[in-house]
């Protein structure tokens, strides 16, 4: 199931495909819309049309008006254009302003959203995560993506600031994460306890569910392997993110979230939760060595 930087491709490349079915059904040649929008040749339009260059929303309503698309269809390919557009972001990207800004980027979504669910089979998620825990986490990613800004203790203090969120009352946030992930030991000894108990402490503030994937769980549901997913957020029904080796992946077609949803639904029957999650998670602490 999993999407990439492909599916941001795709999108673009379906978009192209309807501005070149726009152009032929108005019965015009590429040379004859470029001539009629004021280009000079046809190679711009060429370039479009195989996904080669993305067009600009100027440039969109352009091909539009030339072939009399109405105001509704224009603007929901504008629409769509702009899906496209913000579904790929690599690191590089994200971060060249620091981390601090990249943290900062993110913080409206959590503000405003109703129910959001994360699943995670690598790393905890931000929201559950100490402050030790985090600091060694963006430290990575620092040294990771070799970036010259050195901005990780302000990029820690903003992301310990993001989960005040988890106190909203209007708001639910759902864990799903695998046994697997509390024994990856990724940090020192301490830190690594540290986290675990954050973990229990978070796991009883009254907006907070957290569901824990056993390592033994049985995963075949009706003959069929319920496989583990790359890790990713869902905002409401609105938006999901990934975060992959290269990039951040933004999701926002219907069709793609509902793809997500069936992941967790698959996934979440899977998780227990209160005691038995606690006992999993005491026993991952009971196994860390002594520093």
């Amino acid at each position: 199931m999993a999407l990439s930087p492909s599916s941001a491709q795709a999108a673009r490349q379906h978009l192209a495909d309807q501005l070149r079915e726009i152009r032929e059904d108005a019965g015009l040649t590429g040379r004859g819309l470029a001539e009629l929008a004021g280009w000079h040749g046809s190679s711009k339009v060429s370039k479009i049309e195989h996904g080669v260059r993305p067009i600009s929303a100027a440039d969109l309503r352009t091909w539009c008006q030339v072939c009399g698309v109405s105001p509704r269809r224009l603007e929901e390919l504008l629409a769509e254009l702009r899906a496209a557009a913000g579904m790929w972001t690599t690191y590089r990207q994200l971060n060249r302003g620091g981390l601090k800004k990249a943290q900062e980027s993110v913080r409206a979504r959590y503000e405003r959203v109703r129910l959001m669910r994360v699943y995670s089979n690598k790393v905890l998620p931000g929201l559950l995560q100490s402050e030790g825990y985090t600091t060694a986490a963006l430290r990575a990613v620092h040294h990771e993506q070799g970036l010259h800004v050195d901005d990780v203790t302000e990029a820690v203090a903003e992301r310990m600031r993001r989960q005040r969120v988890l106190r909203r009352v209007d708001a639910r946030f759902v864990f799903l994460i695998e046994e697997s992930v509390l024994w990856q030991r990724t940090t020192p000894p301490a830190v690594h306890a540290e986290q675990l108990h954050h973990l229990l402490r978070v796991m009883r503030m009254p907006s907070v569910s957290v569901a824990i994937i056993p390592r033994t769980a049985d995963r075949t549901v009706n003959g069929h392997g319920v496989w583990p997913e790359e890790s990713f957020t869902m905002s409401d029904l609105t938006q999901v993110n990934v975060e992959l080796v290269s990039g951040y992946l933004t999701v926002a077609q219907p069709d793609e979230i509902a793809m997500y949803l069936r992941a967790w639904e698959r996934l979440f029957p899977l998780g227990v939760f209160g005691l038995r999650a606690q006992g999993l998670i005491r026993g991952a602490l009971k196994e860390l060595p002594d520093e």
